[in-house]
């Protein structure tokens, strides 16, 4: 089997490796196509692949349509927005994505990011301190749950809401687990968020919502752009001088967040996942997901139905 890595933006050289050695252990044959510029480059080289890694590379239903072999695409990380899941579904290619490999990297980008803001981004001024502060982790997945492992380092009161997480499992982790989304922001001094964009979480996270926190709350959003309401927080930190926010999002070119001067702060790219140790991880997984997929039909980690 042909096992084409496509990434514009490359993988480490010792994650390529890795893969390397995993896809060819396994008796298939790996293809690279690296730092390509024009999609045209990819449509040729996915023509005879029956197997596909990315990581933020976009395999919508023109790379699928080209793709006449292709049998799985795995998304090198935990989202998976890049693929269109529907064309992918229909033309009987299973998706999948490597959830957990990005989790410690991202969950330190946010005390990377947290306490950069609770000193008042090294300004020489007097800041404050996470111990004993309220720590709210919005989703209790694989990302909250090294978030909630940090913050108990840290001091940190943890609380978490996940509507799809039961509140026993939580309280299991030494987590305080809560009723709903509401609750989490008007407790806690500091709100985490690591949801997925899907059509019920995109925008809802709100002057409503966000509103709720106590005086000088901070949001940290190492998620997706996509679950913030921007005009709406915007107008928030507008009336609300106490409110800080940072996020591992990369701006718009006009970027209005920038005018809470002291209070707000953005990575220039997405970076929760950019680590050597993540980079590896993630590939040498979807490598392995890969050959499993091969030689036992395992779908495990399938993301399209």
């Amino acid at each position: 089997m042909k096992v084409l890595v496509a990434t514009e933006k490359p993988f480490a050289a010792a994650a390529v490796n890795g893969i390397k050695a995993e896809i060819e252990a396994a008796g298939n044959e790996l293809v690279l196509l690296e730092k390509y510029t024009e999609k045209a480059q990819f449509l040729a080289a996915v023509a005879d692949a029956d197997a596909l890694i990315i990581r933020s590379d976009k395999v919508d239903a023109e790379v699928l349509d080209a793709a006449k072999q292709l049998k799985i695409v795995v998304r090198a990380g935990a989202g998976y927005d890049n693929i269109d899941l529907a064309a992918a579904t229909a033309h009987n290619v299973v998706a999948e994505n490597t959830p957990g490999q990005n989790s410690n990297a991202v969950a330190e980008l946010v005390f990377g990011l947290l306490v950069m803001a609770v000193r008042g981004f090294y300004n020489g001024k007097s800041g404050s301190e996470l111990l004993g502060k309220k720590l709210g982790i919005l989703a209790f997945g694989n990302v909250g749950r090294n978030v909630a492992r940090i913050a108990k380092g840290f001091g940190m009161d943890v609380y978490a809401y996940d509507a799809f997480c039961p509140a026993e499992v939580i309280e299991a982790a030494g987590v305080h687990a809560v009723c709903c989304q509401e609750k989490l922001f008007e407790t806690c001094d500091v709100v985490s968020l690591h949801i997925p964009a899907t059509p019920e979480t995109k925008q809802s996270i709100n002057a409503a919502l966000v509103g709720k926190m106590k005086k000088g709350g901070v949001l940290v959003n190492t998620a997706r752009k996509e679950v913030i309401n921007e005009p709406e927080l915007i107008k928030l930190m507008a009336e609300r001088e106490d409110l800080k926010f940072v996020t591992d999002i990369m701006p718009d070119a006009n970027d209005e967040f920038a005018k809470f001067e002291g209070r707000y702060f953005s990575t220039p790219k997405k970076m929760g996942a950019q680590t050597a140790e993540a980079n590896i991880n993630a590939g040498i997984a979807a490598a392995k997901q890969i050959n499993a997929f091969f030689k036992d039909g395992d779908t495990k980690f399938q993301v399209n139905k």
